[in-house]
Protein backbone atom coordinates (compact mmCIF):
# COMPACT_ATOMS: atom_id res chain seq x y z
CA UNK A 1 0.00 0.00 0.00
CA UNK A 2 1.25 3.65 -1.16
CA UNK A 3 2.16 6.05 1.84
CA UNK A 4 -0.25 8.21 0.46
CA UNK A 5 -3.06 5.50 1.23
CA UNK A 6 -1.88 4.61 4.83
CA UNK A 7 -1.31 8.35 5.61
CA UNK A 8 -5.29 8.71 5.50
CA UNK A 9 -6.44 5.54 7.68
CA UNK A 10 -6.02 6.01 11.64
CA UNK A 11 -4.10 2.91 12.46
CA UNK A 12 -4.41 0.74 15.47
CA UNK A 13 -1.64 2.24 17.33
CA UNK A 14 -2.57 6.10 16.62
CA UNK A 15 -3.17 8.55 19.27
CA UNK A 16 -6.81 9.48 19.53
CA UNK A 17 -7.15 12.90 19.00
CA UNK A 18 -10.06 14.70 19.58
CA UNK A 19 -11.25 17.86 22.19
CA UNK A 20 -8.61 17.07 24.71
CA UNK A 21 -5.77 16.49 22.68
CA UNK A 22 -6.64 19.65 20.56
CA UNK A 23 -6.60 21.65 24.37
CA UNK A 24 -3.25 19.86 25.30
CA UNK A 25 -1.34 21.00 21.81
CA UNK A 26 -2.88 24.08 22.17
CA UNK A 27 -0.99 24.91 25.64
CA UNK A 28 2.46 23.93 23.62
CA UNK A 29 1.48 26.23 20.61
CA UNK A 30 1.14 28.70 23.29
CA UNK A 31 4.70 28.13 24.35
CA UNK A 32 5.94 28.75 20.66
CA UNK A 33 3.64 31.57 20.08
CA UNK A 34 5.75 33.56 23.24
CA UNK A 35 9.01 32.16 22.33
CA UNK A 36 8.12 33.61 18.57
CA UNK A 37 7.53 37.04 19.85
CA UNK A 38 10.47 37.02 22.22
CA UNK A 39 12.23 35.69 18.88
CA UNK A 40 11.33 38.51 16.81
CA UNK A 41 11.43 41.26 18.74
CA UNK A 42 14.71 42.45 17.88
CA UNK A 43 13.34 43.46 14.50
CA UNK A 44 11.12 46.24 15.92
CA UNK A 45 13.60 47.48 18.06
CA UNK A 46 16.82 47.99 16.10
CA UNK A 47 17.17 51.30 15.54
CA UNK A 48 16.38 51.34 19.04
CA UNK A 49 19.43 48.92 19.87
CA UNK A 50 21.88 50.83 18.23
CA UNK A 51 21.10 54.39 19.75
CA UNK A 52 20.71 52.04 23.25
CA UNK A 53 23.97 50.20 23.43
CA UNK A 54 25.72 52.98 20.79
CA UNK A 55 26.50 50.34 18.30
CA UNK A 56 27.05 50.00 14.46
CA UNK A 57 25.46 48.02 11.75
CA UNK A 58 27.29 44.86 11.99
CA UNK A 59 27.21 45.06 15.83
CA UNK A 60 23.71 44.92 15.52
CA UNK A 61 23.07 42.38 12.59
CA UNK A 62 25.35 39.89 15.85
CA UNK A 63 22.33 39.90 17.45
CA UNK A 64 20.19 38.13 14.62
CA UNK A 65 23.48 35.69 13.52
CA UNK A 66 23.93 35.03 16.96
CA UNK A 67 20.71 33.67 17.91
CA UNK A 68 20.57 31.95 14.47
CA UNK A 69 23.61 30.20 15.45
CA UNK A 70 22.76 29.23 18.76
CA UNK A 71 18.94 27.79 17.53
CA UNK A 72 20.79 25.53 14.69
CA UNK A 73 22.92 24.45 16.84
CA UNK A 74 20.80 23.24 19.52
CA UNK A 75 18.51 21.65 17.34
CA UNK A 76 20.07 18.19 17.42
CA UNK A 77 20.63 18.49 21.31
CA UNK A 78 17.28 19.14 21.72
CA UNK A 79 15.95 16.57 19.91
CA UNK A 80 17.41 14.09 21.84
CA UNK A 81 15.89 15.90 24.86
CA UNK A 82 12.98 15.62 23.62
CA UNK A 83 13.40 11.88 23.07
CA UNK A 84 14.79 11.26 26.24
CA UNK A 85 12.77 13.14 28.53
CA UNK A 86 9.56 13.83 26.99
CA UNK A 87 7.95 17.14 25.90
CA UNK A 88 6.85 18.76 29.22
CA UNK A 89 10.08 18.96 30.93
CA UNK A 90 11.76 20.24 27.65
CA UNK A 91 9.28 22.52 26.88
CA UNK A 92 9.14 23.84 30.62
CA UNK A 93 12.95 24.35 30.00
CA UNK A 94 12.73 26.46 27.04
CA UNK A 95 9.99 28.79 28.90
CA UNK A 96 12.58 29.19 31.71
CA UNK A 97 15.65 30.20 29.10
CA UNK A 98 13.52 32.56 26.78
CA UNK A 99 11.92 34.34 29.45
CA UNK A 100 15.18 35.19 31.69
CA UNK A 101 16.50 36.22 28.05
CA UNK A 102 14.10 38.26 27.37
CA UNK A 103 14.13 39.70 30.72
CA UNK A 104 17.87 40.52 30.63
CA UNK A 105 17.58 41.67 27.96
CA UNK A 106 15.14 44.66 28.67
CA UNK A 107 17.59 45.39 32.20
CA UNK A 108 21.01 45.17 29.75
CA UNK A 109 23.15 48.03 30.40
CA UNK A 110 25.77 47.53 28.06
CA UNK A 111 26.02 45.35 24.77
CA UNK A 112 27.59 42.41 25.62
CA UNK A 113 25.04 41.82 28.25
CA UNK A 114 22.30 42.07 25.67
CA UNK A 115 24.15 39.15 23.25
CA UNK A 116 24.63 37.19 26.01
CA UNK A 117 20.92 38.06 27.00
CA UNK A 118 19.86 36.89 23.42
CA UNK A 119 21.94 33.94 23.16
CA UNK A 120 20.33 32.47 26.51
CA UNK A 121 16.90 33.41 24.52
CA UNK A 122 17.80 31.65 21.55
CA UNK A 123 19.10 29.16 23.72
CA UNK A 124 15.18 28.64 24.97
CA UNK A 125 13.32 29.25 21.74
CA UNK A 126 15.16 26.19 19.92
CA UNK A 127 13.32 23.85 22.63
CA UNK A 128 10.25 25.06 21.35
CA UNK A 129 9.33 23.70 18.10
CA UNK A 130 10.70 20.53 17.89
CA UNK A 131 8.59 20.22 20.84
CA UNK A 132 5.60 20.86 19.76
CA UNK A 133 5.78 18.84 16.57
CA UNK A 134 6.59 15.88 19.38
CA UNK A 135 3.45 17.21 21.36
CA UNK A 136 1.22 16.63 17.81
CA UNK A 137 2.66 13.40 17.28
CA UNK A 138 1.61 12.42 20.44
CA UNK A 139 -2.13 13.65 20.56
CA UNK A 140 -3.11 13.22 17.18
CA UNK A 141 -3.23 10.85 14.07
CA UNK A 142 -0.62 10.49 12.03
CA UNK A 143 -3.03 11.35 8.85
CA UNK A 144 -3.58 14.58 11.09
CA UNK A 145 0.52 15.18 11.00
CA UNK A 146 0.89 17.75 7.94
CA UNK A 147 -2.00 20.16 9.26
CA UNK A 148 -1.05 20.29 13.00
CA UNK A 149 2.73 21.41 11.56
CA UNK A 150 1.06 23.76 9.49
CA UNK A 151 -1.02 25.04 11.97
CA UNK A 152 1.81 25.43 14.52
CA UNK A 153 3.79 27.17 12.02
CA UNK A 154 0.75 29.33 11.80
CA UNK A 155 0.58 30.26 15.27
CA UNK A 156 4.48 30.98 15.16
CA UNK A 157 3.91 33.59 12.13
CA UNK A 158 1.06 35.04 14.38
CA UNK A 159 3.24 35.96 16.89
CA UNK A 160 5.57 37.12 14.59
CA UNK A 161 2.57 39.60 13.86
CA UNK A 162 2.32 40.44 17.53
CA UNK A 163 5.82 41.48 17.93
CA UNK A 164 5.55 43.59 14.82
CA UNK A 165 2.50 45.40 15.20
CA UNK A 166 1.60 45.38 18.88
CA UNK A 167 5.45 45.35 20.50
CA UNK A 168 6.84 48.21 18.03
CA UNK A 169 4.04 50.60 19.68
CA UNK A 170 4.76 49.35 23.24
CA UNK A 171 8.39 50.28 22.77
CA UNK A 172 8.04 53.68 21.29
CA UNK A 173 5.46 54.81 24.18
CA UNK A 174 6.57 53.28 27.01
CA UNK A 175 10.12 52.66 25.99
CA UNK A 176 12.83 49.54 25.83
CA UNK A 177 12.74 48.52 29.82
CA UNK A 178 8.73 48.47 30.36
CA UNK A 179 8.02 47.02 26.62
CA UNK A 180 10.60 43.93 27.11
CA UNK A 181 10.12 43.37 30.98
CA UNK A 182 6.39 43.74 30.39
CA UNK A 183 6.38 40.79 27.57
CA UNK A 184 7.95 38.64 29.93
CA UNK A 185 5.29 37.78 31.98
CA UNK A 186 3.80 36.18 28.81
CA UNK A 187 6.64 33.61 29.89
CA UNK A 188 5.21 33.23 33.12
CA UNK A 189 1.81 32.89 31.93
CA UNK A 190 2.54 30.18 29.70
CA UNK A 191 4.87 28.47 32.34
CA UNK A 192 2.39 27.99 34.79
CA UNK A 193 -0.18 26.84 32.03
CA UNK A 194 2.22 23.98 30.95
CA UNK A 195 2.99 22.89 34.50
CA UNK A 196 -0.90 22.40 35.14
CA UNK A 197 -2.15 20.96 32.13
CA UNK A 198 -0.03 20.23 29.86
CA UNK A 199 0.60 16.25 29.20
CA UNK A 200 3.54 14.60 26.70
CA UNK A 201 1.28 12.14 25.49
CA UNK A 202 -2.74 10.70 26.32
CA UNK A 203 -3.38 7.54 28.58
CA UNK A 204 -2.70 4.19 26.97
CA UNK A 205 -0.20 5.73 24.39
CA UNK A 206 2.95 5.86 26.62
CA UNK A 207 6.46 5.74 24.51
CA UNK A 208 8.32 2.95 25.22
CA UNK A 209 11.09 4.26 27.95
CA UNK A 210 14.62 5.49 26.56
CA UNK A 211 17.61 3.10 27.26
CA UNK A 212 20.05 4.74 29.13
CA UNK A 213 23.46 4.16 27.11
CA UNK A 214 24.87 7.71 27.37
CA UNK A 215 27.32 8.80 24.57
CA UNK A 216 26.34 5.65 22.78
CA UNK A 217 22.35 5.88 22.76
CA UNK A 218 22.96 9.75 21.51
CA UNK A 219 25.51 8.57 18.67
CA UNK A 220 22.97 5.77 17.78
CA UNK A 221 20.16 7.95 17.39
CA UNK A 222 21.72 10.51 15.31
CA UNK A 223 23.64 7.56 12.86
CA UNK A 224 20.21 5.86 12.57
CA UNK A 225 17.98 9.17 11.88
CA UNK A 226 20.91 10.32 9.51
CA UNK A 227 20.32 7.03 7.89
CA UNK A 228 17.37 7.42 6.72
CA UNK A 229 16.60 9.25 3.25
CA UNK A 230 13.68 11.13 4.79
CA UNK A 231 15.43 12.59 7.34
CA UNK A 232 18.14 14.03 4.67
CA UNK A 233 15.18 15.26 2.13
CA UNK A 234 13.65 16.75 4.84
CA UNK A 235 16.98 18.79 5.97
CA UNK A 236 17.12 20.00 2.59
CA UNK A 237 13.66 20.51 1.89
CA UNK A 238 13.59 22.84 5.13
CA UNK A 239 16.92 24.38 3.70
CA UNK A 240 15.87 25.52 0.49
CA UNK A 241 12.55 26.55 1.10
CA UNK A 242 12.53 28.25 4.31
CA UNK A 243 15.47 30.93 4.49
CA UNK A 244 14.35 33.92 1.68
CA UNK A 245 11.75 34.94 4.00
CA UNK A 246 13.74 34.58 7.37
CA UNK A 247 16.32 36.69 6.17
CA UNK A 248 14.20 39.49 4.52
CA UNK A 249 12.36 39.41 7.63
CA UNK A 250 14.62 39.24 10.68
CA UNK A 251 17.11 41.62 8.90
CA UNK A 252 17.80 42.72 5.48
CA UNK A 253 14.26 43.30 4.25
CA UNK A 254 13.67 46.73 5.50
CA UNK A 255 16.91 47.97 4.17
CA UNK A 256 16.76 46.66 1.09
CA UNK A 257 13.04 48.17 0.65
CA UNK A 258 13.97 51.94 2.14
CA UNK A 259 17.50 51.78 0.77
CA UNK A 260 17.39 50.38 -2.97
CA UNK A 261 13.59 50.87 -3.56
CA UNK A 262 13.27 53.72 -1.83
CA UNK A 263 10.43 53.16 0.18
CA UNK A 264 9.12 54.94 3.83
CA UNK A 265 9.48 52.97 6.57
CA UNK A 266 5.81 52.98 7.17
CA UNK A 267 4.99 51.16 3.65
CA UNK A 268 8.47 48.97 4.10
CA UNK A 269 7.01 47.90 6.73
CA UNK A 270 3.82 46.99 5.63
CA UNK A 271 5.31 45.24 2.84
CA UNK A 272 6.63 42.78 5.81
CA UNK A 273 3.39 42.51 7.16
CA UNK A 274 2.08 41.49 4.03
CA UNK A 275 4.70 38.69 4.05
CA UNK A 276 3.55 37.58 7.46
CA UNK A 277 -0.19 37.59 6.33
CA UNK A 278 0.74 35.84 3.30
CA UNK A 279 2.81 32.85 5.56
CA UNK A 280 -0.61 32.94 7.50
CA UNK A 281 -3.02 32.30 4.60
CA UNK A 282 -0.26 29.79 2.68
CA UNK A 283 -0.25 27.64 5.38
CA UNK A 284 -3.45 26.60 6.11
CA UNK A 285 -3.75 25.97 2.31
CA UNK A 286 -0.81 23.48 2.22
CA UNK A 287 -1.93 21.56 5.08
CA UNK A 288 -4.92 20.89 3.16
CA UNK A 289 -3.38 20.02 0.46
CA UNK A 290 -0.95 17.51 1.82
CA UNK A 291 -3.32 16.29 4.15
CA UNK A 292 -5.47 15.13 1.49
CA UNK A 293 -2.53 14.70 -1.78
CA UNK A 294 0.85 13.28 0.16
CA UNK A 295 2.08 13.41 -3.05
CA UNK A 296 2.01 16.89 -3.50
CA UNK A 297 4.65 17.36 -0.89
CA UNK A 298 7.41 17.40 -2.95
CA UNK A 299 5.97 19.88 -6.19
CA UNK A 300 4.93 22.65 -3.49
CA UNK A 301 8.17 22.82 -2.00
CA UNK A 302 9.51 22.88 -5.35
CA UNK A 303 7.15 25.05 -6.81
CA UNK A 304 7.87 27.14 -3.74
CA UNK A 305 11.08 27.48 -4.88
CA UNK A 306 11.07 28.22 -8.44
CA UNK A 307 8.58 30.90 -7.89
CA UNK A 308 10.78 32.66 -5.32
CA UNK A 309 13.42 32.80 -7.71
CA UNK A 310 11.86 33.89 -10.64
CA UNK A 311 10.23 36.69 -8.07
CA UNK A 312 13.52 37.45 -6.74
CA UNK A 313 15.33 37.59 -10.12
CA UNK A 314 12.65 39.85 -11.62
CA UNK A 315 12.98 42.28 -8.91
CA UNK A 316 16.48 42.39 -9.02
CA UNK A 317 17.01 42.55 -12.67
CA UNK A 318 14.06 45.13 -12.89
CA UNK A 319 15.67 47.47 -15.75
CA UNK A 320 14.53 50.75 -14.05
CA UNK A 321 16.23 51.89 -10.74
CA UNK A 322 13.30 50.72 -8.09
CA UNK A 323 10.92 48.27 -8.66
CA UNK A 324 7.25 49.02 -9.22
CA UNK A 325 4.94 48.47 -6.59
CA UNK A 326 3.14 45.64 -7.94
CA UNK A 327 6.12 43.95 -8.21
CA UNK A 328 7.10 44.37 -4.84
CA UNK A 329 3.95 43.01 -3.48
CA UNK A 330 3.71 39.95 -5.76
CA UNK A 331 7.54 39.18 -3.81
CA UNK A 332 6.24 39.61 -0.68
CA UNK A 333 3.49 37.31 -1.04
CA UNK A 334 5.47 34.66 -2.90
CA UNK A 335 8.13 35.34 -0.17
CA UNK A 336 5.10 34.42 2.64
CA UNK A 337 4.74 30.54 1.01
CA UNK A 338 8.76 29.76 2.27
CA UNK A 339 7.63 29.41 5.74
CA UNK A 340 4.41 26.75 4.93
CA UNK A 341 6.82 24.86 2.49
CA UNK A 342 9.68 24.67 4.95
CA UNK A 343 7.12 22.69 6.96
CA UNK A 344 7.01 20.04 4.26
CA UNK A 345 10.17 18.81 5.33
CA UNK A 346 8.79 17.38 8.50
CA UNK A 347 6.21 15.76 6.48
CA UNK A 348 9.31 13.24 5.26
CA UNK A 349 11.18 13.00 8.40
CA UNK A 350 8.16 12.14 10.11
CA UNK A 351 7.02 8.67 8.48
CA UNK A 352 10.54 7.73 7.90
CA UNK A 353 11.39 7.57 11.56
CA UNK A 354 9.79 5.26 14.54
CA UNK A 355 8.21 7.26 17.32
CA UNK A 356 11.48 6.91 19.53
CA UNK A 357 13.88 9.12 16.97
CA UNK A 358 10.77 11.59 16.09
CA UNK A 359 12.65 14.53 18.26
CA UNK A 360 16.04 13.54 16.93
CA UNK A 361 14.77 13.29 13.49
CA UNK A 362 12.80 17.20 13.46
CA UNK A 363 16.36 18.34 15.34
CA UNK A 364 18.10 17.70 12.12
CA UNK A 365 15.54 18.75 9.85
CA UNK A 366 15.08 21.96 12.01
CA UNK A 367 18.67 22.38 11.21
CA UNK A 368 18.44 23.00 7.32
CA UNK A 369 16.59 26.73 7.20
CA UNK A 370 18.47 28.29 9.87
CA UNK A 371 21.70 27.30 8.49
CA UNK A 372 20.66 28.77 5.43
CA UNK A 373 19.36 32.00 7.29
CA UNK A 374 22.81 32.46 9.02
CA UNK A 375 24.82 31.60 5.54
CA UNK A 376 22.89 33.97 3.49
CA UNK A 377 22.25 36.77 6.27
CA UNK A 378 26.46 37.03 6.42
CA UNK A 379 26.79 36.67 2.78
CA UNK A 380 24.65 39.49 2.18
CA UNK A 381 26.38 41.15 4.49
CA UNK A 382 30.00 40.66 3.43
CA UNK A 383 28.69 41.66 -0.08
CA UNK A 384 27.08 44.31 0.72
CA UNK A 385 30.04 45.99 2.06
CA UNK A 386 32.60 44.59 -0.48
CA UNK A 387 30.40 46.51 -3.25
CA UNK A 388 29.26 49.32 -2.03
CA UNK A 389 25.52 48.17 -1.04
CA UNK A 390 24.87 46.97 -4.19
CA UNK A 391 21.80 44.89 -3.05
CA UNK A 392 21.83 43.07 -6.57
CA UNK A 393 24.91 41.68 -6.11
CA UNK A 394 24.30 40.94 -2.34
CA UNK A 395 20.55 39.25 -2.79
CA UNK A 396 22.04 36.88 -5.57
CA UNK A 397 23.62 34.84 -2.73
CA UNK A 398 19.70 33.48 -2.82
CA UNK A 399 20.28 31.68 -5.71
CA UNK A 400 23.71 30.16 -4.92
CA UNK A 401 21.83 28.31 -1.81
CA UNK A 402 19.02 27.59 -3.66
CA UNK A 403 20.67 26.00 -6.54
CA UNK A 404 22.59 24.12 -3.57
CA UNK A 405 19.40 22.52 -2.11
CA UNK A 406 17.73 21.56 -4.96
CA UNK A 407 20.14 19.21 -6.34
CA UNK A 408 20.28 17.28 -3.18
CA UNK A 409 16.46 17.46 -3.05
CA UNK A 410 16.41 15.85 -6.47
CA UNK A 411 19.43 13.46 -5.61
CA UNK A 412 17.83 12.00 -2.32
CA UNK A 413 13.88 12.22 -3.45
CA UNK A 414 13.62 8.35 -4.78
CA UNK A 415 15.66 7.07 -2.17
CA UNK A 416 13.54 8.90 0.25
CA UNK A 417 9.70 7.52 -1.50
CA UNK A 418 10.96 3.98 -2.07
CA UNK A 419 12.09 3.98 1.59
CA UNK A 420 9.18 5.62 2.74
CA UNK A 421 6.14 3.10 0.71
CA UNK A 422 8.23 0.44 2.43
CA UNK A 423 7.88 1.68 5.83
CA UNK A 424 4.19 1.66 5.16
CA UNK A 425 3.64 -1.59 3.72
CA UNK A 426 5.58 -2.75 6.80
CA UNK A 427 2.92 -1.38 9.02
CA UNK A 428 0.27 -2.25 7.41
CA UNK A 429 1.59 -5.51 7.76
CA UNK A 430 2.11 -5.20 11.41
CA UNK A 431 -1.33 -4.05 11.81
CA UNK A 432 -3.22 -6.55 9.13
CA UNK A 433 -6.12 -8.46 12.17
CA UNK A 434 -5.15 -12.00 12.79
Amino acid sequence: MSSATSAGKILPGDPPGGRRAVAVWSIGVAVYFVAVIFRTSLGVAGLDAVDRFHVNASALSTFSILQLLVYAGMQIPVGLLVDRLGTKKVLGIGVVLFTVGQLGFAFSPSYGMALASRALLGCGDAMTFISVLRLGNRWFPARRGPMVAQLAGLVGMAGNLVSTLVLARLLHGIGWTAAFAGSALAGVVVFVLLLLFLKDHPEGHEPEPAPHQGAAYVRRQIALSWREPGTRLGLWVHFTTQFPAMVFLLLWGMPFLVEAQGLSRGTAGGLLTLVVLSNMAVGLVYGQIIARHHAARLPLALGTVGATAVLWAATLAYPADRAPMWLLVVLCAVLGACGPASMIGFDFARPANPPERQGTASGITNMGGFVASMTTLFAVGVLLDATGDDYTVAFSSVFVLQAVGVSQILRLRRRAALRERLVASRVETVHVPV
